[in-house]
């Protein structure tokens, strides 16, 4: 167990978002303390914390979020779960029935045809819960009822001996209850004892941490997501979240239910508790109460993030999490434009500091929380990053606003951000977005945005002495390195220069052999056509590159369309004289080719790499 944590300014998107609605419900100020247990009226009235806690144990804190107060009837649905879990379901159902009440949480009397109380979470129902607990006596009862809160709570937790006398001084309602359970036989223990660890387990004190991990706990199946420890079985845990469904927010639940749409549990001390099973978990602390005894802010608190998350539990989807599917650097997975053997040593060393994020799956609060947070704390040394979007199935407005923050903070930390949203799922199109936007770049492919963070890295890294290779004379490619001067000159004699407009094609899908082509200016793209319909990049090539090897090697068609990406200047041997070049001069042939052949062997390397991810 740990001690809890002081709540610090959280930066980061969720932060923000959680920071937005404190702002927004502190300017409430309506409501009463709860005046009828004196201890309670004598809080700071204003104090206000709110809190979110992960299933997988993030938390965002903002406000009064370790300052203390008492569980009150927040600690029913927990002393709950130790009666099932002691008992088992059916003898817990044969004394408390789950059925929401209809009449104040304090009212002396039961179920007219059961003859039980409605539900745990009012004072019958958690009166009878609390005699339900085993032990060798009332101290052991006690302490394990205690071990039970602190297991949710993830530290351990003692109990406010002052407000224990206040409420004890002034509990004759609650005793009355308890002697009536004794009269009907739901009790049948002394009702006096019962009575006394209700008012014990109501003046225990936690912080709004503490119950935003108590509430992260019910939504992760019963595990607490900070310590790992085990507080509830997943079949209670789901029997617990059902009564808090329809009972846990009293006489108000209706309106609870259609307009948050949470299970919670509010305590008059001014806490709520809330949860999303599988996501989040929500603590709110603001005493001041409503006329059902809840939490004002709370309540308040509660629905805008329930509105503005999109947490309402019957907002169903296909997926109840989307999480990031891989990560890689730009080192790791190059893009189809194959580098020059100095910008490819540049990447080698500095491409960590590009990296691409692939998400999948409906992104819905969790997903794009956990990605963001991934992100977030991943970024600090990136010059550039991808978040894909291409297996993304529907997209939350919630995340569509998390990712476009997301972007246009970490721009201003010096990281671009560039978007792969081929279908607009985030509503910007390709050309919707200028360069400059905060908001990052827009991209139809992977393959193309990791070539812009490619480019952001060598601009940034490049060494000063190593020149940008942007045109060649035949002589100076690449592929007449290894000939002397009299060889390169004979050789460069063989071929023409001539030019191609971009976007014009310079060989289709199964034309046969048309050349050898070195290229000394501009870029040829290689592409494919995909199932969806889509040119895709197969290989980009650029100054000091080839292609039509191969078709001019074995006579075999070209496999894919060539287009000029840029306007191209090229130098062509016809397969007439490629041919002829067997008599002539065998030698400078074969030099030729060996050069040809390293630098094919470079591209397809790089080409597998890059459809490895």
């Amino acid at each position: 167990m740990v001690a809890p944590l002081a709540a610090v300014p959280q930066p980061g998107v969720v932060a923000g978002i959680v920071a937005d609605v404190y702002e927004l419900c502190a300017t409430e100020r309506s409501g009463e303390l709860a005046d009828y247990i004196p201890e309670l009226a004598a809080v700071q009235p204003d104090s206000f914390a709110l809190c979110l806690a992960t299933a997988d144990g993030k938390i965002y804190a903002i406000g009064d979020a370790t300052t203390t107060f008492t569980i009150q009837s927040i600690s029913k649905p927990f002393t709950y779960a130790l009666a099932l879990a002691d008992r088992g379901p059916a003898a817990v159902a044969a004394r408390i029935d789950v059925e929401p009440s209809g009449e104040p949480f304090n009212e002396i009397s039961l179920d007219p045809i059961t003859e039980r109380p409605r539900n745990p979470m009012i004072n019958a129902g958690a009166i009878t819960a609390a005699s339900l607990i085993d032990g060798r006596d009332p101290a052991d009862r006690l302490e394990r009822t205690l071990r039970c809160y602190s297991r949710f709570a993830g530290r351990d937790l003692t109990m406010n001996e002052a407000v224990y006398a206040s409420e004890a001084s002034t509990g004759y309602r609650n005793r009355a209850i308890g002697y009536m359970l004794r009269s009907f036989g739901i009790i049948d223990s002394d009702p006096d004892e019962a009575v006394d660890r209700y008012f014990r387990q109501c003046s225990v004190d936690v912080t709004c941490r503490d119950l935003a991990v108590m509430a992260a706990t019910l939504a992760n199946n019963g595990m607490n997501p900070v310590s790992r420890e085990r507080a509830l079985s997943p079949a209670l845990t789901e029997q617990v979240l059902s009564v808090m469904t329809t009972c846990g927010m009293y006489n108000a639940a209706g309106d609870w239910v259609s307009t948050v749409g949470l299970p919670a549990k509010s305590g008059v001390g001014g806490g709520i508790l809330a949860v999303l099973p599988g996501q989040i978990g929500i603590a709110v602390y603001s005493p001041r109460l409503d006329a059902h005894g809840n939490s004002v802010r709370g309540v308040a608190a509660c629905r805008e993030l329930s509105k503005r998350l999109e947490l309402h539990f019957l907002h169903v989807t296909r997926a109840a999490q989307a999480a990031i599917r891989s990560e890689y650097t730009v080192a790791e997975a190059p893009s189809r434009l194959r580098r020059n053997t100095d910008e490819m040593a540049v990447l080698a060393e500095h491409g960590h500091r590009a990296r691409v994020y692939e998400l999948h799956g409906d992104l819905q609060f969790a997903g794009a929380e956990r990605a963001v947070r991934i992100i977030e704390e991943q970024a600090g040394e990136l010059a550039a990053l991808v978040i894909d979007l291409h297996r993304v199935g529907e997209v939350s407005a919630i995340a569509v606003r998390m990712l476009d923050e997301l972007a246009a903070e970490l721009t201003v930390t010096g990281c671009q951000v560039a978007i792969v949203d081929p279908d607009a799922k985030l509503g910007h199109t390709v050309s919707s977005l200028d360069p400059s936007d905060p908001r990052g770049r827009v991209f139809v492919d992977r393959d193309t945005s990791t070539e812009w963070c490619e480019n952001i890295v060598l601009a940034e890294y490049r060494p000063s002495d190593v020149p940008v290779c942007t045109s060649l004379t035949v002589e100076d490619h690449p592929a007449f390195a290894s000939l002397d001067p009299s060889e390169c000159s004979r050789l460069a004699k063989e071929f023409e220069v001539c030019t191609i407009a971009r976007g014009e094609v310079v060989a289709e899908r199964g034309s046969a052999r048309s050349g050898l082509y070195l290229i000394l200016e501009g870029r040829v793209r290689i592409g494919f056509e995909a199932a969806d319909g889509r040119n895709h990049r197969l290989v980009t090539l650029s100054a000091g590159m080839s292609f039509g090897e191969i078709p001019m090697l074995i006579g075999e068609p070209f496999a894919n369309e060539v287009r000029a990406e840029t306007g191209v200047r090229v130098a062509v041997l016809s397969p007439a004289r490629f041919d002829r070049l067997t008599e002539q001069a065998p030698h400078l042939k074969l030099a030729l080719l060996q050069r040809l052949a390293a630098g094919a062997y470079a591209q397809m390397d790089a080409a597998v790499r890059g459809a490895d991810y």
